[in-house]
């Protein structure tokens, strides 16, 4: 109840009561209704932060639904990605393998992905790092699988030349050696028959009469005849075979040639004859077999010619001669 204030008036020596004036009245109101608006917000913020509306909790149940999307689809990049490296490492060690082809470098699988970060719109999120993390790994694999996908394409193309890669590569001996009593000296470190040092001997000897047939070791076309090339000089006449698919084989001191520069052979026809030309201190022919242009063993590429007890005794006969004939 309103406290009620009286004034003395001495001149009628009683108290009067006093009025209350309209502007107190409404301060009176204003101060009621602003302590009520007051605590009203108070103890709707009281709700709020302790209290969740339907929304808000509809919201969070969203919210963890989709945190519970992206865990989910994190797991399923982590097994393609194990799929994807389980065909890159069967592309690499097994069909490349079998289609002689190097494989893709990891700098190519892998390239592309540093730089600039390309997710910063995505670390403004909440959770940022489950976001980013998924948006990474999605780019890294489309990028890795486009790149296996072309890798198939080459493997395709290799695969359906297959048969033309297999008539191409040097796989027969260059001259009728059955018996193999015409091997002499194979590849590696040799005495040089006219220097007389050790020297590495970078091809395989065949001794035979002058005039023995030389045969193509595979189908190719010839790019080169006679000293034309510095460093086979001492060769003599010869006769060098682009195979493709990475493969050069040359026959050196030959007598003479059966074959043009840019004539298409294919292996076992007649390319020239066995003679004594160049460098040579007996009749022979000198036997090259180059991949990617480099230098490689002659005698692993007797594949169609010799059984493995046939391999192992050349192999023998030709590691037991101590020097060269060239």
């Amino acid at each position: 109840m309103t406290k009620k204030k009286y004034k003395f008036n001495p001149e009628t020596l009683n108290y009067e009561r006093i009025g209350i004036s309209i502007k107190e009245k409404l301060t009176r109101i204003l101060a009621f209704f602003s302590s009520s608006l007051a605590f009203s917000l108070i103890w709707v913020g009281i709700v709020i932060y302790f209290y969740e509306t339907p929304r808000t909790k509809a919201l969070q149940r969203e919210n963890q639904e989709l945190l519970s999307q992206y865990e989910l689809l994190l797991k399923d990049l982590e097994k393609v990605e194990n799929v994807l490296a389980d065909l890159q490492q069967r592309d690499d060690n097994i069909y490349r393998v079998i289609f002689e082809t190097d494989p893709i470098p990891s700098t190519i699988r892998k390239a592309g992905f540093g730089g600039t970060n390309k997710y910063s719109q995505l670390e403004r999120m909440s959770n940022s790092a489950l976001v980013v993390e998924a948006a990474r790994k999605l780019d890294i694999l489309s990028k890795e699988a486009y790149i296996q996908s072309k890798s198939f394409d080459e493997v395709m193309k290799l695969a359906l030349n297959k048969e033309d890669m297999l008539a191409s590569i040097p796989a027969i001996q260059p001259i009728t050696n059955k018996d193999l009593k015409r091997t002499a000296s194979g590849w590696g470190y040799r005495i040089h028959p006219i220097y007389k040092v050790r020297k590495m001997h970078w091809g395989m000897d065949f001794t035979a009469p002058v005039g023995t047939p030389v045969y193509a070791t595979g189908n190719g076309k010839v790019v080169e005849i006679a000293g034309s090339v510095p460093g086979y000089t001492e060769l003599g006449k010869y006769v060098k075979i682009d195979h493709g698919y990475g493969y050069e084989t040359v026959y050196g001191h030959l007598s003479k040639y059966n074959v043009k520069p840019g004539q298409e052979v294919k292996r076992g026809d007649i390319i020239g004859f066995v003679g004594n030309t160049g460098a040579s201190t007996a009749p022979h022919l000198h036997y090259e077999v180059h991949k990617d242009g480099q230098r490689v063993n002659p005698a692993l590429y007797y594949f169609k010619d010799l059984t493995a007890d046939e391999y192992d005794k050349m192999i023998a006969i030709s590691s037991n001669i101590g020097q060269t004939l060239d």
